[in-house]
C-alpha cells in the first residue's frame, strides 16, 4: 500500500508484554449475543421521518461500504460511524432486509479482524480513536478501511490500495459502472452487467496492479458486492429487480436512501446472495490468485474457492485471524474464542477449528 496511505491493523503484531500493557487501559465490554431474525420481513419506507439523511459532521466516519454508509447517514447506526456487532447486525437487517445469517456472519466476520475485541467497537472505515486507544506502535485498531484482511481489491467503485485510495467513491469507476450498465442492461444494472463489470474490474487489477490480490476472504466478497445491489439497493415494490443509476449513485457516491425507498419485499440471506454469486461467477470464471507483477496473475490453489467454501472459514480463521492474534490472553482471548463461536454457527456443515484453544 501506498506510503500516502498506510495500512491499519487492528490489535495485530503485539508481543505478549505490549498486550499486558494495553489491554487495562481499554474499558472492556464483553461480546455480546447476536440478534436474531426480524419479526416483520414485508417491504416498508425505510428512508422516513425518523432516519432522515444528514451530513456528515467533522469526525464522522464513512467507510468503502456503500450499505453502511448509507444506514450510518441515516441513523441506522450510529452517525459518527463507529458500532458495535449488534448495532451493525439490526441496522442492515431493519434497512435492507438481509437475512439474519449472512448479516451476522459478514459482520463477525469483519470485526474479526477490523474490529477492537475489547471494546466491542469497530469503524465502518479508517482507524479512529472512538473504538479506545491505541496499541503501541506499530499496531493501530484499524476499521473496514484495512487492506487484505476483509476490505480487497477490484472493487466496483473503489480503487484499489496500491493507487493510494480503497475506501472513497470514484468517480471514474462509477462511469464504467454506468456504461457497463448501459451496454449490457439497457441502462440498469441486472445480473448480466453484474457478471461482465465483476470480470472487466478483475481484468482491470491484473492488468494494472502489481500487488493484485483475488484470494479468500477477498474472492467470496467480491462476488458478493457484486449481487448486492441487485438484493439491497432496488426498491421492494420494482418488479424488475433492476437497478437505475441515479439509485445507484444515491448509495455509492452518496450513502443515501433514494427519496421514498422501500426496502427489499423479503429477507434476503445466504441463499439468495449464494445464487447471485455463482450467476456473477459462472459467464467468467476466474479462480483465486495474485498478480506476481503487473499482468502475471498466478492461481492459488490454497485459497477457499466456490468449489469449497469451507476453506474460506478455515483460510480465515487459522490465516488471517491467527496472524493478526497469534498469542492472546485473558480478556482478548475470550472475547477472541466468544466472536469465533458467534462466527463459527454461521458457516454450515464445516469442521470448526480452534486457533486459541478451547
Amino acid at each position: 500500500m501506498a506510503a500516502a496511505f498506510p495500512a491499519h491493523q487492528s490489535l495485530a503484531g503485539l508481543s505478549r508484554e505490549e498486550l499486558d500493557a494495553v489491554l487495562p487501559m481499554l474499558k472492556h465490554r464483553s461480546p455480546e449475543s447476536p440478534p436474531g431474525p426480524l419479526n416483520d420481513t414485508s417491504t416498508k419506507l425505510v428512508n422516513d421521518a425518523a432516519h432522515p439523511w444528514k451530513p456528515l459532521r467533522p469526525g464522522d466516519i464513512r467507510g468503502p461500504c456503500p450499505g453502511l454508509n448509507t444506514l450510518a447517514s441515516h441513523g441506522y447506526l450510529p452517525r459518527n460511524g463507529i458500532a458495535s456487532p449488534t448495532q451493525i447486525i439490526n441496522a442492515i437487517q431493519e434497512g435492507f432486509n438481509m437475512g439474519n445469517d449472512i448479516a451476522t456472519f459478514l459482520t463477525f466476520a469483519a470485526f474479526l479482524v477490523d474490529g477492537n475485541a475489547i471494546t466491542n467497537l469497530m469503524s465502518i472505515g479508517g482507524k479512529s480513536p472512538l473504538t479506545g486507544p491505541d496499541p503501541p506502535s506499530p499496531a493501530i485498531v484499524g476499521g473496514l478501511d484495512t487492506h487484505a484482511v476483509f476490505e480487497g481489491d477490484a472493487s466496483m467503485t473503489r480503487g484499489d490500495a496500491f493507487f493510494g485510495d480503497n475506501h472513497s467513491f470514484n468517480e471514474t469507476q462509477f462511469d464504467e459502472f454506468a456504461s457497463f450498465s448501459q451496454r449490457f442492461g439497457a441502462g440498469k444494472y441486472n445480473m448480466t452487467v453484474a457478471a461482465e463489470f465483476r470480470f472487466q474490474r478483475i481484468q482491470e487489477s491484473i492488468a494494472t496492479n502489481p500487488n493484485f490480490s483475488f484470494i479468500s476472504p477477498r474472492y467470496f466478497t467480491a462476488y458478493a458486492e457484486s449481487a448486492f445491489p441487485l438484493l439491497y439497493f432496488v426498491d421492494g415494490r420494482v418488479e424488475d429487480g433492476q437497478l437505475d443509476m441515479d439509485a445507484a449513485r444515491s448509495f455509492f457516491q452518496d450513502g443515501r436512501f433514494p427519496e421514498g425507498f422501500f426496502r427489499a419485499n423479503r429477507s434476503m440471506g445466504f441463499a439468495e446472495v449464494g445464487q447471485g454469486m455463482l450467476e456473477v461467477f459462472a459467464p467468467h470464471p476466474v479462480q483465486p490468485g495474485n498478480n506476481q507483477g503487473v499482468g502475471n496473475y498466478v492461481l492459488d490453489p490454497a485459497s477457499g474457492n466456490f468449489s469449497d467454501s469451507c476453506l474460506l472459514y478455515t483460510n480465515f480463521v487459522n490465516g488471517t485471524v491467527r496472524s493478526l492474534y497469534p498469542n492472546p490472553t485473558g480478556a482478548l482471548r475470550t472475547a477472541l474464542n466468544t466472536n469465533l463461536d458467534i462466527f463459527f454457527r454461521t458457516v454450515g456443515n464445516c469442521t470448526q477449528v480452534f486457533p486459541f484453544g478451547q
